[in-house]
């Protein structure tokens, strides 16, 4: 690599982006560097007025830049289902189908022992909180489908139906348009379980 601790810094800050190791990096600071210098800037001020300005929604904990943000300001969506997910962006892709028309509380997380994150680490009493709220019926649990995202799922589930509250878990099966020689056995074994 080029001598230049200030070419070094930007792979190092690169390497935190989700994906990009250190060949990755170099690629994107020269190609910053050398074909877009203007790109560069923009890149730099939207993230530093990111930084500053957007911030977690008082009812739904999602990236905002008002204390509460515009889904958990619409009316017109039922006020009785809480939807539960891990990030924005699966909150982004929920709103992407049109097909919830409730409203979300994003954890920025899953539970996982391993890496010291624990109920409080992902906001589970604020949760708890907006959940019991007298007005939300049924919460659907919406965190993936990974080891983490169960336990997670399992976690709430029980807390809320003790307190009793509708717990809900986003179905899982055969993708549409799929054929099953080609869909993984775990998969199949699931849409067996929670065939209907």
């Amino acid at each position: 690599m080029a001598d230049s601790s200030s070419l070094d810094a930007l792979v190092d800050a690169l390497r935190r982006l989700p994906g990009v190791g250190v060949k990755s990096a170099s690629r994107m600071a020269f190609h910053l560097l050398q074909h877009d210098r203007e790109g560069t800037q923009l890149l730099a001020r939207a993230l530093e007025q990111a930084v500053h300005q957007v911030r977690h929604c008082d009812r739904c904990n999602t990236f905002t830049e008002a204390p509460v943000c515009s889904v958990c300001l619409d009316a017109r969506r039922d006020r009785t289902k809480l939807c539960v997910i891990e990030t924005p962006a699966d909150q982004a892709a929920l709103e992407r189908t049109g097909a919830f028309r409730g409203y979300y509380f994003v954890l920025m997380g899953k539970l996982s022992p391993l890496d010291g994150i624990g109920p409080a680490d992902i906001g589970l009493q604020k949760l708890f909180d907006r959940a019991l709220d007298g007005v939300v019926s049924e919460v659907i649990l919406a965190t993936n489908f990974t080891a983490e995202g169960e336990a997670t799922a399992h976690v709430i589930g029980e807390a809320l139906r003790q307190r009793g509250l509708t717990v809900t878990r986003l179905a899982r099966g055969v993708p549409a348009g799929s054929e099953l020689e080609y869909v993984d056995l775990g998969t199949i074994a699931h849409a067996l379980v929670d065939r209907r």
